[in-house]
C-alpha cells in the first residue's frame, strides 16, 4: 500500500489530444486533460465545506467528475470512507458468482488475454455485475493484495451510491467509459488509486450490465487505459450476443420439442430466464397492446415467480394465455413459452379478471384502522383519484395499489414500476417511453413507456421516494396534462391512468428538507391511505397467521400447523418490525422446517423469543409510542439482516427494497455489521 500512497503524491499528469477509440460503448471526449494533484484536492475541500460545486470554469476539476461528486454527497457518501461496504461472506459470493455466471464466462477470454500482460504492471482488471459488485479480479498480486484493504476484491460493492465517483461506479452511472485518476476520487480513502472503467451492455436490450476496470497506483496512469478497458467490454458484449443467439435457438428448440400444444391460429411468444420476449410469432391483432411483445419487451419479473401458474397471474391484464410452460436446457429452466389464443382476449375478461389473475384484492383482516384504510381505497378507485399509499417496508401496500385496480379499473393493465430498482438514467425511458435512437442504447424501433402501457388501468409506481429530482418536473407535467411524450419525440400522447404511489418513507418531511418537489407531493397525495403497522393490528396477527398457515399447507400438500397458545401468545405479543411480509416468511419457514404438526417456542426465531423473555418486547409493542418510524425501519433492517445470516440480497427481497436502497438506509443508521 505504501508505494500507492507515494505515487499518489505526483504533481501533474497530462493527456494530449487525440482520439480514443469508444467501441460503441459511449462518448469519449477527445479534449486535452490536465490534471493538478494540489488544486484537485483544494477543489474537493472547497466543495465538500460549501457542499456545492464550484462554477465551471472556476474549476480545475472535468465537469463529469464535479457532476459525480455532486450526486455523491446528495446519496450521504461519507467522503472520509476509507474502503467500499463489503456485505457479501463466504456463500453469499458463491451464490453471486453463479447468479453472474453468463457474464463470468463471457468475460473469461478477455480476461485471460489480458491477465497475462498484467503481472508485474502494478495494475488489476475488475469485472462488476450492474450493481457495481465486483464478480472477478485478475492481475498483478501486489496490487491484488493492496485493493483488499479497501475491499477492491469480489464482493466489494462499488457502485457510486456506495463509495462515490470512482471508475466503476461512475461509468455504471453515466453508462460511458471514464477514467478516475487519483483525488478525484470522492472518498478519501482511495485518492491513492486511479482507475478506467468502461460499461457492459446486454446486447439485447441494451441495458448496463456490468463494468471492465482497470485500477492500481496513480505510476499506472496512461491515457489508453480507457481504450483498453472499452476494447475488453465491447469483447465481452461480442461473446454474450452470440452465447444469447445460441441460446434462442436452443429455446425455440425446446419450444418445438416440449412446449405447450397450439392451434393453427395461436400465436407464440417465447420469453427468456429474465422474462424478456425473444421470439413472437403469429400474434392476434387484438393482443398487440402498445407493443408489449416488442422483442426485448419485459413481460414478468423472473425473481418473483416460482411457477407456471405464478407467471401467468403475474402477465398483464390484457393478456390471458391459454398455455405457459416453463423451457428447461440442460436440466435448468431457461425460459417460458406463452400460448396467446388466436382468437383474443376473452369477450368475458372484465367479469372473471380478478379471480382468473387471483388478485390479492381481498386483504385479510378487520381491524379498524384497515378497515378504514380499505374503505379509503375503494372510494378513491371509484373517483379516479390519485393515491399516496404509506406505510412500513412489508405492510402490503402494494395490495392497496391492487385494489384500486380491482375496484374500478379491473379488465384494463395493472403496471408497476419500482423506482429505486431502476437507473437513473433509464427510468425516464421506462416511465415515459422513447423513438428509436432517442439516445445510447435506445431500443431500434422504439418503446413505449409504463405510463402508456397502463392506459386506461393502473400505474403503480413503488418507492416514489426514490425518484430522481430532475426527473419529478416530468412525472408532474404528465400527471397534470394527461399526456406523455416519449424521449426524442414532440408527439403528445395522451394517457388515461390513474396512479398509486408507494413510499415508506414520511414524504412530507423528504418536502421540508428539499428532496422531493412539494407541488408534487399534493399532486400524487390527492387521497392519502396510511397502511397500519402489523403491531398495531390486533387480533389480525393471529388471522394472518392461520391464512398463510392455509396457503403452504395447500401449497406443500401437508396437514396444517398447530400453533399452541403459548406460542399463540408469543406471536401476539412480537412486535413484527418487518411486518406481514415477515409474519409471511416465518410461517413459510415453519413448514420447511417443523417435522410435526405441532410448533414449539423452539421453532420460532431467536429474536422472537427474545421478545418473549422482555428483552426486545419493551422496544417492539405497540404501547411505546415514542418510537419513530426510523428507529422501526432500523430495528427491521438490522433483525433481517440478523435472520438472513447476512445475506444482502435476500434482506433486500424480504424488506421489499432495492440493494442501493438497502446499502443507502445502513449506511444512513451505521449499520456495518456482518451477521454470519
Amino acid at each position: 500500500m505504501a508505494r500507492a500512497v507515494r505515487a499518489a503524491q505526483s504533481a501533474r499528469v497530462v493527456m494530449a489530444k487525440s482520439a480514443i477509440p469508444t467501441n460503441g460503448l459511449g462518448h469519449l471526449r477527445a479534449a486535452q486533460y490536465e490534471y493538478d494533484e494540489r488544486e484537485t484536492m483544494r477543489a474537493w475541500e472547497k466543495f465538500l465545506i460549501n457542499n456545492r460545486v464550484l462554477p465551471e470554469g472556476a474549476c480545475p476539476v472535468r465537469k463529469e467528475i464535479l457532476q459525480s461528486w455532486s450526486r455523491s454527497s446528495s446519496s450521504g457518501i461519507d467522503a472520509q470512507a476509507n474502503e467500499a461496504p463489503m456485505p457479501y461472506r463466504s456463500e453469499a459470493i458463491s451464490r453471486l458468482k453463479h447468479a453472474n455466471r453468463d457474464l463470468r464466462e463471457a468475460a473469461r477470454g478477455a480476461f485471460s488475454q489480458i491477465g497475462k500482460l498484467l503481472e508485474g504492471s502494478d495494475a488489476m482488471l475488475i469485472l462488476t455485475d450492474g450493481n457495481g459488485v465486483i464478480i472477478e479480479t485478475i492481475g498483478d498480486e501486489r496490487t491484488l493484495d493492496d485493493g483488499r484493504e479497501i475491499h477492491l476484491e469480489i464482493g466489494g460493492v462499488w457502485g457510486e451510491d456506495a463509495i462515490g465517483t470512482n471508475g466503476i461506479g461512475t461509468a455504471l452511472r453515466t453508462g460511458c467509459p471514464i477514467f478516475v485518476h487519483a483525488s478525484e476520487h470522492f472518498c478519501a480513502g482511495i485518492k491513492c488509486w486511479t482507475c478506467a472503467g468502461a460499461p457492459i451492455r446486454d446486447p439485447f436490450d441494451q441495458s448496463v450490465i456490468g463494468v471492465v476496470d482497470l485500477s492500481g497506483p496513480t505510476e499506472i496512469f496512461r491515457r489508453h487505459n480507457t481504450a483498453l478497458v472499452a476494447a475488453a467490454a465491447s469483447e465481452i458484449q461480442r461473446v454474450l450476443g452470440e452465447r444469447q443467439q445460441q441460446e434462442r435457438a436452443r429455446l425455440l428448440e425446446a419450444f418445438i420439442e416440449s412446449g405447450p400444444a397450439r392451434g393453427e391460429r395461436d400465436g407464440v411468444v417465447l420469453l427468456d430466464r429474465y422474462g424478456r420476449v425473444v421470439y413472437n410469432r403469429n400474434m392476434p391483432k387484438a393482443t398487440q397492446n402498445a407493443g408489449a411483445f416488442a422483442m426485448g419487451q419485459r413481460l414478468v419479473d423472473p425473481s418473483r415467480v416460482r411457477s407456471e401458474a405464478e407467471i401467468a397471474a403475474a402477465l398483464p391484464c390484457f393478456l390471458e394465455p391459454r398455455g405457459v410452460s416453463f423451457l428447461r436446457l440442460d436440466g435448468e429452466v431457461r425460459g417460458t413459452a406463452l400460448i396467446i389464443s388466436g382468437d383474443g382476449p376473452s369477450t368475458r375478461r372484465a367479469e372473471r379478471a380478478a379471480p382468473a389473475r387471483k388478485l390479492p384484492v381481498e386483504i385479510v383482516g378487520d381491524c379498524p384502522k384497515l378497515a378504514a384504510a380499505i374503505d379509503l381505497a375503494r372510494r378513491a378507485a371509484e373517483a379516479g383519484a390519485s393515491v399516496l399509499v404509506q406505510g412500513e417496508t412489508g405492510v402490503g401496500k402494494e395490495l392497496f395499489a391492487r385494489l384500486v385496480h380491482a375496484e374500478a379499473r379491473k379488465a384494463a393493465p395493472f403496471v408497476a414500476l419500482n423506482c429505486g430498482a431502476i437507473s437513473r438514467d433509464l427510468i425516464g425511458a421506462e416511465l415515459f417511453g422513447h423513438v428509436a435512437g432517442a439516445f445510447t442504447g435506445a431500443v431500434r424501433e422504439g418503446k413505449p413507456g409504463k405510463f402508456e402501457l397502463a392506459d386506461k388501468g393502473v400505474l403503480c409506481l413503488d418507492e416514489i421516494g426514490e425518484m430522481p429530482q430532475d426527473m419529478q418536473p416530468y412525472l408532474l407535467r404528465v400527471l397534470e396534462q394527461r399526456a406523455v411524450w416519449r424521449i426524442g419525440d414532440s408527439r403528445r400522447r395522451p394517457v388515461d391512468v390513474q396512479l398509486v404511489a408507494l413510499t415508506n418513507r414520511d414524504l412530507l418531511a423528504e418536502v421540508e428538507q428539499g428532496r422531493f418537489r412539494r407541488d408534487l407531493y399534493y399532486r400524487l397525495g390527492t387521497v392519502t391511505i396510511h397502511v397500519p403497522p402489523l403491531r398495531e393490528r390486533g387480533d389480525d396477527i393471529l388471522t394472518l397467521a392461520e391464512h398463510f398457515s392455509l396457503e403452504f399447507s395447500e401449497r406443500q400438500n401437508r396437514p396444517l400447523l398447530h400453533f399452541p397458545d403459548e406460542v399463540r401468545e408469543l406471536m401476539r405479543a412480537y412486535g413484527w418490525p418487518g411486518n406481514v411480509r415477515e409474519l409471511r416468511n416465518l410461517i413459510e419457514r415453519l413448514y420447511l422446517l417443523v417435522r410435526g404438526r405441532d410448533v414449539s417456542l423452539e421453532d420460532l426465531p431467536p429474536e422472537m423469543r427474545a421478545a418473549g423473555q422482555g428483552g426486545a418486547a419493551a422496544k417492539a409493542r405497540p404501547e411505546d409510542g415514542a418510537r419513530s418510524l426510523e428507529d422501526l425501519e432500523e430495528e427491521a433492517i438490522r433483525n433481517t439482516i440478523r435472520a438472513e445470516k447476512g445475506n444482502l440480497s435476500r434482506v433486500a427481497a424480504t424488506l421489499g427494497i432495492s440493494r442501493p436502497t438497502l446499502y443507502r438506509k445502513m449506511r444512513l443508521y451505521d449499520i456495518r455489521r456482518v451477521y454470519e
